[in-house]
Protein backbone atom coordinates (compact mmCIF):
# COMPACT_ATOMS: atom_id res chain seq x y z
CA UNK A 1 0.00 0.00 0.00
CA UNK A 2 1.04 3.34 -1.03
CA UNK A 3 0.99 4.55 2.93
CA UNK A 4 3.10 1.62 4.31
CA UNK A 5 5.44 1.96 1.12
CA UNK A 6 5.94 5.72 3.16
CA UNK A 7 6.33 4.39 6.39
CA UNK A 8 9.22 2.01 5.58
CA UNK A 9 10.82 4.63 3.74
CA UNK A 10 10.80 6.75 6.94
CA UNK A 11 12.57 4.00 8.73
CA UNK A 12 15.01 3.05 6.19
CA UNK A 13 16.02 7.11 5.86
CA UNK A 14 16.13 7.02 9.92
CA UNK A 15 18.66 3.95 9.32
CA UNK A 16 21.07 6.07 6.80
CA UNK A 17 20.38 9.49 9.41
CA UNK A 18 22.07 7.31 12.21
CA UNK A 19 25.16 6.35 10.08
CA UNK A 20 25.57 10.47 9.00
CA UNK A 21 25.17 11.13 12.60
CA UNK A 22 28.38 8.52 13.06
CA UNK A 23 30.36 10.54 10.01
CA UNK A 24 29.72 13.51 11.85
CA UNK A 25 30.94 12.68 15.17
CA UNK A 26 34.25 10.94 12.75
CA UNK A 27 34.71 13.91 10.77
CA UNK A 28 34.70 16.33 13.89
CA UNK A 29 37.33 14.17 15.58
CA UNK A 30 39.20 14.51 12.44
CA UNK A 31 39.84 18.22 12.62
CA UNK A 32 39.70 18.70 16.11
CA UNK A 33 41.75 16.43 18.28
CA UNK A 34 42.55 12.87 15.96
CA UNK A 35 46.47 12.26 16.16
CA UNK A 36 48.04 12.18 12.91
CA UNK A 37 49.26 8.72 12.64
CA UNK A 38 45.31 8.04 12.36
CA UNK A 39 44.76 9.56 9.60
CA UNK A 40 45.33 6.60 7.04
CA UNK A 41 42.62 4.64 9.44
CA UNK A 42 40.31 7.20 9.88
CA UNK A 43 39.72 7.64 5.87
CA UNK A 44 39.55 3.82 5.45
CA UNK A 45 36.19 3.91 7.99
CA UNK A 46 34.81 7.38 7.26
CA UNK A 47 34.84 5.67 3.35
CA UNK A 48 33.23 2.46 4.39
CA UNK A 49 30.51 4.05 6.30
CA UNK A 50 30.26 6.45 3.31
CA UNK A 51 29.65 3.53 1.00
CA UNK A 52 27.17 1.75 3.52
CA UNK A 53 25.22 4.90 3.51
CA UNK A 54 25.63 5.52 -0.57
CA UNK A 55 24.47 1.61 -0.90
CA UNK A 56 21.35 1.86 1.76
CA UNK A 57 20.35 5.23 -0.22
CA UNK A 58 20.55 3.15 -3.46
CA UNK A 59 18.92 0.01 -2.76
CA UNK A 60 16.66 -1.65 -4.69
CA UNK A 61 14.13 -1.46 -2.32
CA UNK A 62 14.61 2.42 -1.76
CA UNK A 63 13.81 2.95 -5.56
CA UNK A 64 10.77 0.22 -5.19
CA UNK A 65 9.02 2.00 -2.20
CA UNK A 66 10.08 5.41 -4.12
CA UNK A 67 7.70 4.10 -6.69
CA UNK A 68 4.83 2.93 -4.45
CA UNK A 69 4.61 5.86 -1.79
CA UNK A 70 2.51 8.36 -1.42
CA UNK A 71 1.43 10.64 0.93
CA UNK A 72 -1.45 13.41 1.82
CA UNK A 73 -1.02 16.77 -0.23
CA UNK A 74 0.14 19.74 1.85
CA UNK A 75 1.70 17.86 4.48
CA UNK A 76 5.02 17.50 6.54
CA UNK A 77 4.83 13.41 5.13
CA UNK A 78 4.64 14.88 1.00
CA UNK A 79 7.59 17.54 1.69
CA UNK A 80 9.48 14.72 3.10
CA UNK A 81 8.72 12.00 0.11
CA UNK A 82 9.88 14.92 -2.55
CA UNK A 83 13.30 15.68 -0.26
CA UNK A 84 13.55 12.06 -0.32
CA UNK A 85 12.93 11.66 -3.73
CA UNK A 86 15.67 14.27 -4.74
CA UNK A 87 18.05 12.26 -2.09
CA UNK A 88 17.34 9.24 -4.15
CA UNK A 89 18.62 10.98 -7.51
CA UNK A 90 21.46 12.62 -6.26
CA UNK A 91 22.66 9.42 -4.73
CA UNK A 92 21.82 7.06 -7.22
CA UNK A 93 23.40 8.84 -10.48
CA UNK A 94 27.10 8.49 -8.51
CA UNK A 95 28.37 4.87 -8.56
CA UNK A 96 29.63 2.97 -4.88
CA UNK A 97 33.17 3.29 -6.42
CA UNK A 98 33.13 6.59 -7.09
CA UNK A 99 31.57 7.80 -3.66
CA UNK A 100 34.50 5.28 -2.03
CA UNK A 101 37.35 7.22 -3.98
CA UNK A 102 35.97 10.54 -3.41
CA UNK A 103 35.58 9.80 0.43
CA UNK A 104 39.27 8.79 0.56
CA UNK A 105 40.94 11.70 -1.37
CA UNK A 106 39.16 13.98 0.32
CA UNK A 107 40.30 12.43 3.50
CA UNK A 108 43.71 12.61 2.32
CA UNK A 109 43.97 16.13 0.60
CA UNK A 110 42.74 17.25 4.28
CA UNK A 111 44.89 16.13 5.95
CA UNK A 112 47.78 17.01 3.60
CA UNK A 113 46.47 20.80 3.85
CA UNK A 114 46.98 21.04 7.17
CA UNK A 115 50.83 20.96 6.11
CA UNK A 116 50.62 22.37 2.97
CA UNK A 117 48.96 25.41 4.40
CA UNK A 118 51.47 25.80 7.16
CA UNK A 119 54.38 25.87 5.04
CA UNK A 120 53.10 27.49 1.84
CA UNK A 121 53.49 24.60 -0.20
CA UNK A 122 50.95 24.19 -2.69
CA UNK A 123 53.13 22.34 -5.31
CA UNK A 124 53.10 19.48 -2.28
CA UNK A 125 49.20 19.71 -2.18
CA UNK A 126 48.31 19.75 -6.04
CA UNK A 127 48.50 15.60 -6.84
CA UNK A 128 45.71 15.05 -3.92
CA UNK A 129 44.21 18.39 -4.75
CA UNK A 130 44.12 17.02 -8.32
CA UNK A 131 42.66 13.82 -7.75
CA UNK A 132 39.89 15.46 -5.37
CA UNK A 133 38.99 17.53 -8.52
CA UNK A 134 38.82 14.69 -10.69
CA UNK A 135 36.96 12.92 -8.23
CA UNK A 136 34.35 16.40 -8.36
CA UNK A 137 34.27 16.54 -12.36
CA UNK A 138 33.65 12.36 -12.08
CA UNK A 139 30.48 13.37 -9.68
CA UNK A 140 29.07 16.66 -10.79
CA UNK A 141 29.17 14.77 -14.50
CA UNK A 142 26.91 12.20 -13.15
CA UNK A 143 24.41 14.45 -11.23
CA UNK A 144 24.53 16.92 -14.06
CA UNK A 145 23.34 14.14 -16.46
CA UNK A 146 20.49 12.64 -13.54
CA UNK A 147 19.31 16.10 -12.93
CA UNK A 148 19.77 17.65 -16.03
CA UNK A 149 21.85 20.41 -15.07
CA UNK A 150 24.87 21.70 -16.06
CA UNK A 151 28.21 20.23 -14.50
CA UNK A 152 28.51 23.37 -11.54
CA UNK A 153 25.01 23.58 -11.14
CA UNK A 154 24.76 20.13 -9.85
CA UNK A 155 27.48 20.57 -7.56
CA UNK A 156 24.99 23.87 -6.53
CA UNK A 157 22.50 21.78 -5.55
CA UNK A 158 24.36 19.48 -3.38
CA UNK A 159 24.56 22.47 -0.99
CA UNK A 160 22.02 24.82 -2.08
CA UNK A 161 19.06 22.86 -3.29
CA UNK A 162 17.21 24.85 -6.39
CA UNK A 163 19.95 27.23 -6.65
CA UNK A 164 21.70 28.00 -10.34
CA UNK A 165 24.13 29.98 -11.67
CA UNK A 166 21.53 31.87 -13.06
CA UNK A 167 20.45 32.83 -9.25
CA UNK A 168 23.98 33.90 -7.75
CA UNK A 169 25.32 35.46 -11.51
CA UNK A 170 23.42 38.41 -11.78
CA UNK A 171 23.54 38.87 -7.73
CA UNK A 172 27.04 38.77 -8.05
CA UNK A 173 27.75 41.12 -11.55
CA UNK A 174 25.80 44.03 -9.44
CA UNK A 175 28.41 43.21 -6.30
CA UNK A 176 31.14 42.99 -8.72
CA UNK A 177 30.01 46.61 -10.65
CA UNK A 178 29.03 48.68 -7.28
CA UNK A 179 31.66 46.52 -4.57
CA UNK A 180 34.85 49.10 -5.55
CA UNK A 181 32.73 52.07 -5.15
CA UNK A 182 30.93 50.84 -1.71
CA UNK A 183 34.45 50.04 -0.38
CA UNK A 184 35.68 53.29 -1.45
CA UNK A 185 33.12 55.24 -0.12
CA UNK A 186 33.09 53.62 3.12
CA UNK A 187 36.98 54.09 3.64
CA UNK A 188 36.43 57.75 3.25
CA UNK A 189 33.68 57.78 5.64
CA UNK A 190 35.78 55.66 8.06
CA UNK A 191 39.09 58.10 7.33
CA UNK A 192 36.58 61.03 8.32
CA UNK A 193 35.83 59.67 11.95
CA UNK A 194 38.91 59.28 14.86
CA UNK A 195 40.36 55.58 14.14
CA UNK A 196 39.24 52.93 16.92
CA UNK A 197 41.80 52.65 20.26
CA UNK A 198 44.05 49.77 19.93
CA UNK A 199 43.20 46.91 21.94
CA UNK A 200 46.61 45.77 23.15
CA UNK A 201 47.71 43.22 25.49
CA UNK A 202 47.84 39.76 25.63
CA UNK A 203 44.55 37.78 25.77
CA UNK A 204 44.71 34.22 27.90
CA UNK A 205 43.52 31.70 25.79
CA UNK A 206 41.38 30.04 28.71
CA UNK A 207 39.30 33.20 29.75
CA UNK A 208 38.48 33.48 25.97
CA UNK A 209 37.17 29.87 25.93
CA UNK A 210 35.31 30.90 29.02
CA UNK A 211 34.25 34.38 27.29
CA UNK A 212 33.24 32.42 24.42
CA UNK A 213 30.85 29.98 26.33
CA UNK A 214 28.62 32.89 28.60
CA UNK A 215 28.11 34.26 24.85
CA UNK A 216 26.78 31.16 23.40
CA UNK A 217 24.31 30.54 26.47
CA UNK A 218 23.42 33.94 25.93
CA UNK A 219 22.60 33.57 22.48
CA UNK A 220 20.77 30.42 23.27
CA UNK A 221 22.51 27.58 22.49
CA UNK A 222 22.06 24.11 24.39
CA UNK A 223 25.31 23.21 26.16
CA UNK A 224 23.80 20.18 27.24
CA UNK A 225 23.10 19.09 23.24
CA UNK A 226 26.85 20.43 22.24
CA UNK A 227 30.23 21.51 22.51
CA UNK A 228 32.51 24.39 21.79
CA UNK A 229 36.12 23.16 20.49
CA UNK A 230 39.56 24.01 18.94
CA UNK A 231 40.26 23.64 14.92
CA UNK A 232 42.45 25.81 11.94
CA UNK A 233 39.47 26.30 10.82
CA UNK A 234 35.98 27.30 12.51
CA UNK A 235 33.14 25.43 11.78
CA UNK A 236 29.72 23.84 12.95
CA UNK A 237 29.53 19.94 12.62
CA UNK A 238 28.94 17.06 15.07
CA UNK A 239 25.42 15.08 15.34
CA UNK A 240 21.82 15.94 15.98
CA UNK A 241 21.25 16.84 19.31
CA UNK A 242 24.97 16.60 19.60
CA UNK A 243 25.72 19.67 17.81
CA UNK A 244 29.79 20.76 18.00
CA UNK A 245 31.62 24.10 16.96
CA UNK A 246 34.84 25.63 17.33
CA UNK A 247 37.09 28.18 16.64
CA UNK A 248 40.63 29.08 17.20
CA UNK A 249 42.19 31.83 19.60
CA UNK A 250 45.26 33.92 19.52
CA UNK A 251 46.95 35.67 22.62
CA UNK A 252 46.58 38.98 21.34
CA UNK A 253 43.17 39.11 19.46
CA UNK A 254 40.57 37.90 21.38
CA UNK A 255 37.85 39.72 19.15
CA UNK A 256 38.42 37.15 15.93
CA UNK A 257 37.79 34.31 18.70
CA UNK A 258 34.62 35.90 20.10
CA UNK A 259 32.97 36.73 16.73
CA UNK A 260 34.21 33.11 15.56
CA UNK A 261 32.33 31.73 18.52
CA UNK A 262 28.95 33.92 17.31
CA UNK A 263 29.07 32.97 13.75
CA UNK A 264 29.17 29.29 14.72
CA UNK A 265 26.71 29.73 17.42
CA UNK A 266 24.50 31.01 14.30
CA UNK A 267 24.83 27.72 13.00
CA UNK A 268 24.73 25.84 15.78
CA UNK A 269 20.74 27.57 16.69
CA UNK A 270 19.60 26.58 13.41
CA UNK A 271 20.91 23.06 13.84
CA UNK A 272 19.20 22.75 17.38
CA UNK A 273 15.99 24.64 16.43
CA UNK A 274 15.39 22.35 13.56
CA UNK A 275 11.43 20.11 13.96
CA UNK A 276 12.66 17.37 15.95
CA UNK A 277 9.90 15.48 15.55
CA UNK A 278 11.26 15.14 11.60
CA UNK A 279 14.93 15.68 13.09
CA UNK A 280 15.56 11.63 11.38
CA UNK A 281 14.14 12.51 7.86
CA UNK A 282 15.08 14.74 5.54
CA UNK A 283 12.30 16.99 5.70
CA UNK A 284 13.82 18.13 9.16
CA UNK A 285 17.29 18.82 7.91
CA UNK A 286 18.36 22.62 6.83
CA UNK A 287 16.89 23.71 3.80
CA UNK A 288 20.41 24.67 2.32
CA UNK A 289 23.44 26.72 3.29
CA UNK A 290 22.99 29.89 2.37
CA UNK A 291 19.66 29.26 4.42
CA UNK A 292 22.16 28.10 7.17
CA UNK A 293 25.06 30.98 6.48
CA UNK A 294 21.88 33.44 6.83
CA UNK A 295 21.72 32.57 10.26
CA UNK A 296 25.83 32.48 11.27
CA UNK A 297 25.75 35.72 9.11
CA UNK A 298 22.75 37.40 11.43
CA UNK A 299 24.27 36.87 14.35
CA UNK A 300 27.85 37.90 13.48
CA UNK A 301 27.54 40.54 11.07
CA UNK A 302 23.79 41.45 11.38
CA UNK A 303 23.62 41.51 15.81
CA UNK A 304 27.18 41.39 17.00
CA UNK A 305 28.57 43.76 15.16
CA UNK A 306 25.68 46.35 16.05
CA UNK A 307 25.92 48.82 18.78
CA UNK A 308 23.40 47.30 21.20
CA UNK A 309 25.31 43.67 21.05
CA UNK A 310 28.30 46.04 22.03
CA UNK A 311 26.47 48.01 25.05
CA UNK A 312 25.99 44.72 26.39
CA UNK A 313 29.18 42.83 25.59
CA UNK A 314 31.93 45.77 26.31
CA UNK A 315 30.82 45.46 30.29
CA UNK A 316 31.46 41.39 29.82
CA UNK A 317 34.82 41.90 27.85
CA UNK A 318 35.79 44.61 30.65
CA UNK A 319 35.63 41.85 33.72
CA UNK A 320 36.79 38.91 31.52
CA UNK A 321 40.22 40.67 31.23
CA UNK A 322 40.17 42.39 34.50
CA UNK A 323 39.83 46.44 32.64
CA UNK A 324 39.01 49.47 34.19
CA UNK A 325 35.24 50.46 33.49
CA UNK A 326 36.93 53.99 32.42
CA UNK A 327 39.42 52.73 29.80
CA UNK A 328 38.02 54.48 26.41
CA UNK A 329 39.69 51.37 24.58
CA UNK A 330 37.05 49.48 26.46
CA UNK A 331 34.07 51.21 25.38
CA UNK A 332 30.86 50.08 23.58
CA UNK A 333 31.48 52.61 21.30
CA UNK A 334 35.29 51.74 20.89
CA UNK A 335 34.30 48.13 20.00
CA UNK A 336 31.84 49.02 17.72
CA UNK A 337 34.39 50.79 15.96
CA UNK A 338 36.60 48.06 15.73
CA UNK A 339 34.51 45.75 14.83
CA UNK A 340 32.71 47.34 12.35
CA UNK A 341 36.59 48.59 10.64
CA UNK A 342 36.74 48.47 6.62
CA UNK A 343 40.23 47.46 6.27
CA UNK A 344 41.01 45.21 2.86
CA UNK A 345 43.02 41.61 3.71
CA UNK A 346 44.20 38.37 3.06
CA UNK A 347 41.94 36.02 4.66
CA UNK A 348 38.53 35.46 4.14
CA UNK A 349 37.43 34.81 7.62
CA UNK A 350 38.76 37.53 8.91
CA UNK A 351 37.26 39.88 6.25
CA UNK A 352 35.34 42.85 7.43
CA UNK A 353 31.66 43.15 5.88
CA UNK A 354 32.26 45.64 3.03
CA UNK A 355 35.45 43.67 1.60
CA UNK A 356 33.90 40.15 2.40
CA UNK A 357 31.97 40.00 -0.79
CA UNK A 358 34.96 40.33 -2.56
CA UNK A 359 36.49 37.37 -1.31
CA UNK A 360 33.64 35.01 -2.73
CA UNK A 361 33.64 36.78 -5.91
CA UNK A 362 37.00 35.19 -6.61
CA UNK A 363 36.60 31.85 -5.13
CA UNK A 364 33.43 32.10 -7.14
CA UNK A 365 35.03 32.63 -10.49
CA UNK A 366 38.00 30.59 -9.59
CA UNK A 367 36.14 27.26 -8.94
CA UNK A 368 33.30 27.80 -12.16
CA UNK A 369 36.53 27.95 -14.27
CA UNK A 370 38.10 25.13 -12.20
CA UNK A 371 34.55 22.66 -12.92
CA UNK A 372 34.12 24.51 -16.63
CA UNK A 373 37.68 23.36 -17.39
CA UNK A 374 38.63 27.02 -18.28
CA UNK A 375 41.41 26.90 -15.96
CA UNK A 376 44.32 24.30 -14.97
CA UNK A 377 44.62 23.72 -11.39
CA UNK A 378 48.33 24.15 -11.10
CA UNK A 379 47.98 27.83 -12.41
CA UNK A 380 45.28 28.34 -9.66
CA UNK A 381 47.77 30.50 -7.45
CA UNK A 382 48.49 32.55 -10.08
CA UNK A 383 44.88 33.31 -11.20
CA UNK A 384 44.05 33.35 -7.15
CA UNK A 385 46.41 36.34 -6.74
CA UNK A 386 45.27 38.07 -9.75
CA UNK A 387 41.72 37.90 -8.62
CA UNK A 388 42.82 39.28 -4.92
CA UNK A 389 44.73 42.16 -7.18
CA UNK A 390 42.11 43.12 -8.99
CA UNK A 391 39.32 43.69 -6.59
CA UNK A 392 40.83 44.27 -3.36
CA UNK A 393 44.20 46.05 -4.62
CA UNK A 394 45.97 43.53 -2.81
CA UNK A 395 49.67 41.67 -3.35
CA UNK A 396 49.22 38.60 -2.05
CA UNK A 397 52.35 37.37 -0.33
CA UNK A 398 52.23 33.88 -0.04
CA UNK A 399 49.96 30.51 -0.54
CA UNK A 400 49.21 30.65 2.91
CA UNK A 401 47.72 34.15 2.54
CA UNK A 402 46.42 32.89 -0.51
CA UNK A 403 44.44 29.97 -2.36
CA UNK A 404 45.66 27.58 0.79
CA UNK A 405 43.86 29.19 3.28
CA UNK A 406 40.53 27.61 2.69
CA UNK A 407 39.72 23.79 3.35
CA UNK A 408 36.54 23.92 0.94
CA UNK A 409 38.64 22.59 -2.08
CA UNK A 410 40.38 20.00 0.00
CA UNK A 411 37.50 18.89 1.36
CA UNK A 412 35.43 18.38 -1.93
CA UNK A 413 32.80 21.30 -0.78
CA UNK A 414 32.90 22.89 -4.78
CA UNK A 415 30.47 24.94 -5.00
CA UNK A 416 29.89 26.22 -1.71
CA UNK A 417 31.48 29.79 -1.44
CA UNK A 418 28.43 31.51 -3.42
CA UNK A 419 26.36 30.51 -0.24
CA UNK A 420 28.41 32.49 1.91
CA UNK A 421 27.36 35.91 -0.10
CA UNK A 422 24.14 34.59 -0.81
CA UNK A 423 23.43 34.16 3.37
CA UNK A 424 24.80 37.45 3.93
CA UNK A 425 22.01 39.54 1.58
CA UNK A 426 19.48 37.05 3.43
CA UNK A 427 20.18 37.38 6.49
CA UNK A 428 20.10 41.27 6.20
CA UNK A 429 16.38 40.56 4.97
CA UNK A 430 15.44 38.21 7.92
CA UNK A 431 17.31 41.24 10.56
CA UNK A 432 15.19 43.82 8.86
CA UNK A 433 12.08 41.44 9.18
CA UNK A 434 12.75 40.55 12.93
CA UNK A 435 13.16 44.40 13.67
CA UNK A 436 9.75 45.66 11.84
CA UNK A 437 7.92 42.40 13.17
CA UNK A 438 8.82 43.24 16.65
CA UNK A 439 10.94 46.86 17.44
CA UNK A 440 11.53 45.84 21.00
CA UNK A 441 14.35 43.12 19.43
CA UNK A 442 17.05 46.37 19.90
CA UNK A 443 16.83 47.11 22.88
CA UNK A 444 16.69 43.75 24.06
CA UNK A 445 20.03 43.23 22.10
CA UNK A 446 21.32 45.49 24.16
CA UNK A 447 20.15 44.05 27.23
CA UNK A 448 21.60 40.75 26.42
CA UNK A 449 18.48 39.55 25.78
CA UNK A 450 18.18 37.31 22.78
CA UNK A 451 15.45 35.34 23.26
CA UNK A 452 12.96 37.63 21.59
CA UNK A 453 14.88 37.62 18.31
CA UNK A 454 15.04 33.49 18.44
CA UNK A 455 11.28 33.75 19.20
CA UNK A 456 11.08 35.37 15.84
CA UNK A 457 13.78 32.84 14.28
CA UNK A 458 12.35 29.89 15.64
CA UNK A 459 9.42 29.39 13.72
CA UNK A 460 9.93 31.05 10.59
CA UNK A 461 13.37 30.03 10.08
CA UNK A 462 14.78 26.98 11.92
CA UNK A 463 11.47 24.99 12.54
CA UNK A 464 10.76 25.01 8.65
CA UNK A 465 13.58 22.37 8.08
CA UNK A 466 13.26 21.46 4.62
CA UNK A 467 9.51 21.75 4.33
CA UNK A 468 9.67 24.80 1.87
CA UNK A 469 12.29 26.16 -0.67
CA UNK A 470 14.62 28.71 0.57
CA UNK A 471 12.98 31.46 -1.38
CA UNK A 472 9.64 30.56 0.30
CA UNK A 473 11.31 30.42 3.49
CA UNK A 474 12.21 33.77 2.89
CA UNK A 475 8.92 34.83 1.49
CA UNK A 476 6.98 33.58 4.34
CA UNK A 477 9.32 35.08 6.77
CA UNK A 478 9.88 38.57 5.55
CA UNK A 479 6.45 39.08 3.29
CA UNK A 480 8.93 40.37 0.11
CA UNK A 481 10.62 37.96 -2.42
CA UNK A 482 14.28 37.19 -1.88
CA UNK A 483 15.38 40.69 -2.72
CA UNK A 484 19.28 42.31 -2.19
CA UNK A 485 17.89 45.71 -0.98
CA UNK A 486 18.20 45.34 2.37
CA UNK A 487 21.69 43.77 2.24
CA UNK A 488 22.92 47.26 -0.11
CA UNK A 489 20.75 49.62 3.21
CA UNK A 490 22.45 47.56 5.37
CA UNK A 491 25.78 47.78 3.93
CA UNK A 492 25.37 51.92 3.25
CA UNK A 493 23.82 52.80 6.30
CA UNK A 494 26.22 51.23 8.69
CA UNK A 495 29.42 51.59 6.87
CA UNK A 496 28.90 54.76 4.49
CA UNK A 497 26.09 56.90 6.65
CA UNK A 498 26.61 60.35 7.86
CA UNK A 499 27.88 59.74 11.49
Amino acid sequence: MPQQAYTDLETHFARIGRIRNALGILGWDKDVMMPSGAADGRAESIATLSVLCHELMTSPVMGDLLARAEAPAGSWQEANLREMQRAYIHATAVPSDLVEASSRATSRCEMAWRTARRDSDFASLLPLLTEVLERTHDIAAAKGAALGLSAYDALLDQFDPGTRRTDIDPVFAELRRDLPGLIDAALAHQDRRPAPLPLAGSFPVARQEGLGRTMMTALGFDMSRGRLDVSIHPFCGGAEDDVRITTRYEQGDFLNAVMGVVHETGHALYEQGLPPEWRAQPVGQARGMSLHESQSLLMEMQVARSRPFMNWAAPLLRRTFDVADDDPAWSAENFYRTVTRVRPGFIRVDADEVTYPAHVLVRYDLETALIDGRLALRDLPDAFNAGIKALLGLTVPSDRLGCLQDIHWPSGSWGYFPTYTMGAIQAAQLRAAAFRDDPAIPDAIGRGDFAPLLAWLRPRIHAQGSRLSTPDIIRAATGAPPSTDAYRAHLRDRYCGPE
